[in-house]
């Protein structure tokens, strides 16, 4: 089994980039949802609410992040500035620490999407640290919705997409998911059997199955929900558990390190039920 691709999202819940290597620090992949949007109150938003935040597209561009989207000027944010004072950010159950980016990326942001909204940055030092339920240690996270990687094999998009295909619906692609980190040569749903497994140099813990909510529905490529029910109705079908239709498993790296496409998956250890 290999790395097939890697992907990071600057932004929680906006467009995604690819890599040939990602480096990993104490919170995941670097830049990995580092920004967040949210209302003035500080809630988080994200594509379930608001699916055109898929065509934000951002892009590192020297020492900034340049975002574009559909019929809006560009616009940059600076990776070092001077920062106030910080606020409060809400993501799920967590409080976080985040900067404000200020008034100009708050107006682009709310003009786009239509809706009072402001970027927020996490604060370098903030800890905040996943799930200890699932996880077998302390370990820190950014804005995504739990854990530092999302992994998930191809073959276990293809079986989806066949099923689907079966059903009367067309195919999807891995976007859809958001991984951080794709698989390939390996069984379909094989990363569900999974509890530790060695990628590259980097030591892995898999930690949970991710459970899908209608954010699956959202074409990127559109920003558009083209059918309400796929593909979790599908997913019901077969991957339905008491949390909910599970795709993909969530997972926490020991230390900070380099993954690079075409780095090897060794699997150590493996758990007979999925989480």
């Amino acid at each position: 089994m290999h790395v097939s691709a890697l992907y990071t999202y600057p932004i929680k819940s906006c467009g995604g980039l690819s890599h040939p290597a990602v480096n990993f620090d104490h919170r995941g992949p670097s830049w990995d949802r580092r920004w967040v949007v949210t209302d003035s109150d500080g809630m988080f938003y994200t594509q379930r609410e608001l699916p055109p935040m898929a065509l934000i597209q951002p892009r590192f561009m020297d020492d900034t992040l340049l975002l574009t989207a559909p019929g809006m000027s560009d616009i940059r944010i600076p990776l070092d500035a001077e920062r106030d004072a910080t606020k409060a950010v809400r993501v799920w159950k967590d409080t976080c620490e985040a900067w404000d980016e200020g008034d100009a990326l708050a107006q682009w942001f709310s003009d786009y999407l239509k809706v009072d909204a402001r970027l927020m940055r996490m604060t370098d030092d903030y800890q905040r640290l996943v799930d200890r339920n699932y996880a077998p240690y302390d370990a820190t996270v950014s804005f995504a919705d739990g854990y530092p990687a999302l992994i998930i094999s191809e073959a276990s998009l293809d079986d989806l997409n066949q099923r689907l295909i079966e059903r009367g619906s067309e195919a999807i692609p891995m976007k859809r998911f958001r991984p951080n980190i794709v698989i390939t040569d390996s069984e379909p749903y094989a990363e569900d059997t999974w509890r530790e497994a060695k990628i590259g140099d980097l030591t892995f813990d898999i930690v949970k199955a991710c459970a899908r909510c209608v954010m699956t529905t959202v074409d990127p490529a559109t920003g558009t929900i083209p059918n309400k029910a796929e593909p979790l109705a599908t997913l019901n079908t077969y991957r339905k558990h008491p949390r909910g239709v599970m795709f993909g498993q969530n997972s926490i790296h020991r230390a900070p390190g380099i993954l690079k496409v075409g780095d090897v998956v060794t699997v150590i250890e493996t758990q007979a039920e999925m989480v």
